[in-house]
C-alpha cells in the first residue's frame, strides 16, 4: 500500500536521494513530488477504499469550505495528520475551546482514518486538507480566515506554512519531536529548515529536540512535553462504560491487545491455550473483514465479535459471562481507549512493522505493557521499560516470559500510571505561551 496511503512525509523523505543543492531546485522536486503523490493516490483509488476516501473527501472541498465557513469571522485552525495526532492535540483544542468558548474552530486531516472517525467532532468544523499547492493554500487560508494555527506533532507544508507567514499568521508547533537523522538537519536539507522558519514557536517533547532547532538558528522553542498524557490522564478519569465488555471478561484476569497487525496476532495465538484462566480483548489496527476472518482462524480458542455480542443486547450479563468464547475480537474503531480499563496487562501492536501504537493509553489506567522490537521512536515506550513497566518482545518464547514477568506484578501497574501522573501538565503550558504570543 503506497505508505499506508497516509504518508506523504515519508515519501516526500525517499526524494532525499536526489540530494538536490538550491533551494529552488528543491522546491521543483516538491512540487513533482506532490503531483507523483496524487497521481498515484488516484491509481489506488480505484481498488484501494483509504485511497478512495482520500480522494473522495477532497471533491469539491473548497464548496464544502464556503458552505460551511464564514470567512469574515476569524477561525483557529487545528491541523493533524491522522486520528492519533488528533487525539494528541485535543487536550489543548478542548481547552482553549473552554477557556475561550466564542472562537470558531477548523480542524482539518490528512488521512482518512483520522478525518473519518472525527468528521463529525461537536467543537469544530472538520475538513479533509487539500494537496499542498501554491494556489489551494492561499485559497483555503483565505476561506477559513485563521487568526492563528496549530500543527500537531509534525506535516510541513511548503505552501501553507509560506502562505500563513506571507499572511503574518502565527503558526505553532505542539508536541514537536525532532530527530538528528531527519532532513531538515543535514547539509542538503536548507529547502526543509526553510520550511520550519514559517513557524511561529515550537513547542516540543524533549531537549533533543530544542537543542536539534535551536542549531539551525530556530531558537522560538520551548520543551513543554507531550500533550498526549494529558489526553490519556483525562481518559481514565472518566472511561466510557461498556457494559458488554465488562459481562465478557466478569471476574477473569484479562489481557488487552490494542492495534494489532498480523505479525503480532501470529505471536499472541499462542497464550490462549497456555493460559485458560485469562480472557483476551484484541482490537486490530484493521477491521475489514479479511483481517477479522484471519483472527477467529488463527486463534485456537473459541472467539466472538463484538458485533456479535451487541447485536444480541437481550441476552443477560449471566449468559454472556457464561460463554465458552474466550477471546472478544473488537470489529469497530474507537472504543480501544475504553477497553484499558478492563485489563490487567496489554500488548501494544506494529511493533513488528512501522513502529509500535499507543502506549500511554495502557499505562495511564496502570496496565503493564508488553510490544514489538520496533520501538526506538517512541520516548515514552523506552522510559517505561527502563522503569519496569513496559517489556519489548521478539518472539513467543520472550512473549511467554514478558506475560508471566507481568502477570501478577502490582508495582509495574503502579509504576506505569505514576509515570503518566507525573507526565501531564504540557497542555496549560502551551495554552499559556500561546495566548501571551497571539496578543495583539
Amino acid at each position: 500500500m503506497l505508505v499506508k496511503i497516509v504518508g506523504f512525509p515519508i515519501f516526500l523523505s525517499f526524494l532525499n536521494i536526489f540530494v538536490l543543492s538550491w533551494h529552488e531546485d528543491m522546491k521543483l522536486l516538491y512540487i513533482i513530488g506532490i503531483q507523483a503523490y496524487t497521481l498515484l493516490i488516484r491509481i489506488f483509488s480505484l481498488f484501494n477504499p483509504k485511497a478512495k476516501l482520500f480522494i473522495k473527501g477532497r471533491k469539491n472541498i473548497f464548496t464544502s469550505i464556503a458552505r460551511k465557513i464564514d470567512s469574515a469571522e476569524k477561525h483557529v485552525w487545528f491541523h493533524f495528520a491522522s486520528l492519533g495526532e488528533f487525539e494528541q492535540g485535543r487536550p489543548v483544542l478542548e481547552k482553549l475551546k473552554a477557556l475561550y468558548p466564542s472562537k470558531k474552530i477548523v480542524v482539518t486531516f490528512f488521512s482518512p482514518s483520522g478525518y473519518e472517525i472525527r468528521k463529525n467532532y461537536a467543537l469544530a468544523d472538520v475538513f479533509y486538507l487539500p494537496i499542498d499547492t501554491a494556489a489551494n493554500a492561499k485559497r483555503f487560508i483565505t476561506g477559513i480566515n485563521p487568526e492563528m494555527v496549530i500543527f500537531t506533532k509534525y506535516e510541513f507544508w511548503h505552501f501553507y506554512f509560506k502562505e500563513l507567514k506571507d499572511q503574518g499568521i502565527p503558526l505553532y508547533v505542539i508536541s514537536g519531536i525532532f530527530r538528528e537523522s531527519q532532513a531538515f538537519f543535514k547539509w542538503y536539507g536548507g529547502f526543509y529548515r526553510n520550511i520550519l522558519k514559517s513557524v511561529t514557536y515550537f513547542f516540543v517533547q524533549n531537549k533533543e529536540s530544542e537543542d536539534l532547532l535551536k542549531s539551525i538558528g530556530l531558537h522560538q522553542v520551548s520543551v513543554t512535553g507531550d500533550t498526549r498524557f494529558d489526553r490519556v490522564y483525562e481518559n481514565a478519569q472518566s472511561p466510557k462504560q461498556l457494559s458488554i465488555v465488562e459481562s465478557f471478561i466478569g471476574s477473569a484476569p484479562t489481557i488487552v491487545c490494542g492495534s494489532t497487525w498480523p505479525e503480532d496476532e501470529k505471536i499472541l495465538s499462542a497464550l490462549p491455550q497456555q493460559y485458560p484462566n485469562w480472557k483476551f480483548i484484541i482490537a486490530p489496527h484493521e477491521i475489514h473483514e479479511g483481517h477479522i476472518e484471519s483472527i477467529e482462524k488463527q486463534f485456537p480458542v473459541d472467539s466472538i465479535r463484538f458485533s456479535v455480542l451487541s447485536s444480541q443486547l437481550e441476552v443477560n450479563s449471566a449468559q454472556i459471562s457464561n460463554l465458552n468464547s474466550k477471546i472478544l475480537i473488537i470489529d469497530n474503531i474507537g472504543m480501544l481507549s475504553a477497553l484499558y480499563q478492563y485489563g490487567k496487562l496489554a500488548y501494544i501492536g506494529g511493533g513488528f512493522g512501522t513502529g509500535i501504537h499507543n502506549t500511554l493509553e495502557a499505562a495511564a489506567f496502570g496496565l503493564p505493557v508488553i510490544f514489538g522490537p520496533k520501538y526506538d521512536k517512541f520516548q515514552e515506550a523506552k522510559d517505561l521499560i527502563a522503569i519496569g513497566a513496559a517489556k519489548s518482545i521478539a518472539s513467543t518464547e520472550e512473549l511467554m516470559d514478558a506475560f508471566n514477568a507481568f502477570a501478577n506484578h502490582q508495582q509495574a501497574a503502579d509504576t506505569a500510571r505514576k509515570y503518566v501522573d507525573n507526565k501531564k501538565g504540557a497542555t496549560d503550558q502551551i495554552i499559556s505561551v500561546m495566548m501571551k504570543l497571539n496578543q495583539p
